[in-house]
Order: structure tokens, then C-alpha cells, then sequence
């Protein structure tokens, strides 16, 4: 067992919260499990979709022997049956918190959802509660016809948000909607911290290329190992009447092949395409809502390696 590391001399302790955070195949986990027990820290996890129990291999969950060898948090906490949003997650987030400080630990936030990232740090709002009818009605609910009502209601918010992401969209009208008011005038304001710069926070940053080459082979091995009979048992617990676990990279395009509309080798291709945009927009949005440190990966540098020089980032005394 590798010993955690010391605290400083004199009076500046080492804080008890860490964020660690990277695209998707960056190779944040690994680097997080070595950081974990030198940090005494149980991690949490920040990922929108690992909260759902049944898309394991999809959503690259932690293996059950790295979970039993360092307790992860917000990983299983919800069936395919329910929506999960940045308010869960803040909630069931202070919780792990407060128990992982009653254990004399620390936490380790990793992940690559942003929103959570955010929500966690600089609030929520004070947005209403969602309506479930409302909801359904404006999910059935052309997304072009949504896009008109939020541009004329709330052009700030139209202006600034993913409009390609259905669920966001949604969110903004319902909103405006239930209150009357801007989706825009009801969130925390998180412009504020946005140029503010987190010694706690580490951003890993990969090449381009590597990165992609890294995606598609990880798409590879997780069809390899499984990933379409996942879906296909994902589908028959409910999945697709979820439309926030559908949004999960991969599993509507394996549930299009299932269904026939596509062959295998282009359900494939389309999988690692969509995976490499979303590194990107995850890359884009860090740089700039969040302060994070970004400390650069080298193509063949090792997790132990990168490992290193956060932990000397964080613990400049070593």
C-alpha cells in the first residue's frame, strides 16, 4: 500500500476535495486511481451517464476490482426508469462528501460532465422543479418548433446554449414555461467564476490526433466486449423511454443497428465519430466555464507519470 502523501510544515493544510477532469478516452480513471490512495481519497464519480445501472461497458465504468479497491460514489444510483440531472448529482455529491469526510478522507471528483462540474462548484439556481406532464408534452414536440418559442422568450439563453442537444432545449422552454421568466435569470451566476483560476482543479489535455486514435480503439474493444448485447438489455429494461440515458454516446446508434436501420460497420464508424465530437465540445466547454489547470498528457506517457506531476501541482512540497 503506497502511503499518502504528507501534509506541508507549517500551517497550510492540504484541502480535502481534488477535481480531476479530461475528454472522454483521456485516460483520467487510471490516472485518478493512482492518485487516489497517495491523496487517502475515495472518488466520486462526475459522469452523467455512469449514474445509470446496466450501461457499464458503453459508459466505460470502473472495473468491480478498481471499485473494490478504491471506493467510487455516484456510480449505480439510478435505474433506467428514471431521469438524472445536475440536481441529483449535486445532492447525492454532498452527501458522499460528508460521508467520505467522516471517514477522515478525502474526495476525488473525476470525470467529464461539465454541467456537474459546474453545478457542484458554483450552485444550481433557483429554477423550478421539473412538471412531468409538461415535460412529455415537450418532448413530443417538434425540437425546431422549441428553438422558435425559446429565441422569442429567452434570446440570452438561445443565444448561449447547445441547441443541438434536445434535452437542454427542453429544459430551457419548460422553464419558461412554468415561471414566466428566463431560463437565463434563474440560474446561478456562473460568469463570475469563470476566469478563476482552481489550484485544485486539473484539466488532462491530450494531442488531437492521439486522442482520436485513442477513441477508436476504445470503441473497438468495448463492442468487443460486449457493448451491443448491453444495449440490447438496456433496451429491454426501458432505455429508450429514457431520454436523458439515451443521450449516452453509442447506445442509440447499437439500438439502430438492432433495429436494422444500420449495418455493423457503420453503427462502428458513427460511434467513434460522435465520440470524437464530443471530446471536442467537452475540451472547449472546460476551457472556457472552469479554471482548471491543464496539465498536457504525452502520447506514451504512462498514468503513474502524469499521475506525478498533478500530485506535484497539488502538493508543490514534495
Amino acid at each position: 500500500m503506497t502511503p499518502p502523501v504528507p501534509e506541508p510544515p507549517g500551517h497550510r493544510r492540504l484541502p480535502d476535495v481534488f477535481y480531476l477532469a479530461g475528454p472522454t478516452a483521456s485516460g483520467k480513471s487510471d490516472v485518478a486511481l493512482w492518485l487516489a490512495p497517495r491523496l487517502d481519497a475515495e472518488i466520486v464519480s462526475v459522469d452523467s451517464m455512469q449514474v445509470y445501472r446496466g450501461l457499464d461497458i458503453g459508459t466505460a465504468k470502473p472495473t468491480p476490482e478498481e471499485r473494490a479497491a478504491i471506493p467510487h460514489h455516484l456510480i449505480d444510483v439510478a435505474p433506467l426508469s428514471e431521469a438524472f440531472d445536475a440536481a441529483h448529482f449535486v445532492r447525492l455529491a454532498g452527501e458522499a462528501v460528508d460521508a467520505i469526510r467522516a471517514r477522515g478522507k478525502r474526495a476525488l471528483f473525476c470525470g467529464g460532465t461539465g454541467l456537474y462540474f459546474k453545478a457542484w462548484m458554483s450552485g444550481l439556481g433557483v429554477a423550478p422543479a421539473s412538471d412531468p406532464s409538461l415535460r412529455a408534452a415537450l418532448e413530443s414536440t417538434p425540437h425546431e418548433q422549441l428553438l422558435k418559442e425559446l429565441e422569442a422568450g429567452d434570446p440570452v439563453t438561445y443565444a448561449r446554449i447547445d441547441r443541438c442537444n434536445p434535452r437542454r432545449v427542453q429544459r430551457a422552454v419548460e422553464v419558461l414555461r412554468i415561471s414566466g421568466k428566463p431560463f437565463s435569470e434563474q440560474r446561478s451566476d456562473w460568469a463570475s467564476s469563470e476566469t478563476v483560476e482552481r489550484p485544485d482543479f486539473v484539466w488532462l489535455e491530450r494531442d488531437r490526433e492521439d486522442l482520436q486514435e485513442r477513441v477508436s480503439r476504445r470503441v473497438g474493444l468495448m463492442l468487443g466486449r460486449g457493448w451491443i448485447e448491453e444495449t440490447r438489455r438496456a433496451l429491454e429494461a426501458g432505455l429508450s423511454n429514457n431520454p436523458v440515458a439515451m443521450q449516452a454516446i453509442g447506445y442509440r446508434l447499437i439500438a439502430e443497428y438492432l433495429a436494422g436501420s444500420r449495418d455493423y460497420a457503420s453503427t462502428a464508424e458513427r460511434i467513434r465519430i460522435e465520440t470524437r465530437q464530443f471530446a471536442k465540445r467537452q475540451g472547449t466547454w472546460f476551457r472556457k466555464q472552469t479554471g482548471a489547470r491543464r496539465v498536457a498528457v504525452g502520447r506514451d506517457e504512462t498514468p503513474e507519470a502524469v499521475g506525478e506531476r498533478v500530485l506535484e501541482g497539488w502538493c508543490p512540497w514534495l
